[in-house]
C-alpha cells in the first residue's frame, strides 16, 4: 500500500526515506520484450542456454535500463502525494548499477527523497532511490531520480 504524502508537506520530508514499491517480477519473457523494443539482444540477457555456458554469471541477468524503466512504476506504486495534479520525469543522476539482476528476480525500489526545489508551478523532486533484488547481497541499481511535480 502506497504511502499518502501531502504536496506542500514536501519541502519538510527532505533526507527521509518516504516509501518502499511493491516486488516487480523481472521474468524471461519482460527481459525478451525489452530487447526487443530497444533493440539490445546481447546474449547475456536473452540467450539462456549460451549464459549456461559462457556467462560468468551462469544465467541471463537483466538490462540495467530494464531496471531504469521500473522506476516509475515503483515509485507510483511506494508514494502516493494528494494536492499533485501531475508529475514529469525530468532525468536522472549518479546512476549505477552495483550488482547484476539475475533473470526471475524481483525487485523493488526505496525512496528516499534527497531534495524539493521550487520550480514555476511546482517542486522539483530528487529521489534518491535503490533498488535492491529478493535475497540480494548488494542493490542492482541506486540512482537519483529527478520528477517535477506540479499542483
Amino acid at each position: 500500500m502506497p504511502e499518502h504524502l501531502r504536496f506542500d508537506s514536501l519541502p519538510a520530508l527532505v533526507g527521509h526515506e518516504l516509501g518502499v514499491s511493491d516486488w516487480f517480477l523481472v521474468d524471461q519473457g519482460r527481459v525478451n520484450g525489452f530487447a526487443e523494443a530497444t533493440e539490445d539482444r546481447q546474449w547475456i540477457h536473452v540467450d539462456p542456454e549460451r549464459c549456461a555456458r559462457e556467462s560468468p554469471f551462469g544465467a541471463p541477468v537483466a538490462h540495467g535500463f530494464l531496471t531504469l524503466s521500473l522506476l516509475p512504476a515503483m515509485l507510483e506504486s511506494a508514494i502516493r502525494i494528494e494536492g499533485m495534479r501531475m508529475g514529469l520525469n525530468y532525468g536522472l543522476n549518479k546512476v549505477r548499477f552495483p550488482a547484476p539482476l539475475p533473470v526471475g528476480s524481483r525487485v523493488r525500489g526505496r525512496w528516499l527523497l534527497a531534495a524539493a526545489e521550487p520550480i514555476a508551478g511546482g517542486v522539483q523532486l530528487s529521489w534518491a532511490v535503490t533498488v535492491e533484488s529478493e535475497g540480494g547481497a548488494k542493490p542492482v541499481c541506486a540512482a537519483e531520480f529527478l520528477v517535477r511535480a506540479y499542483a
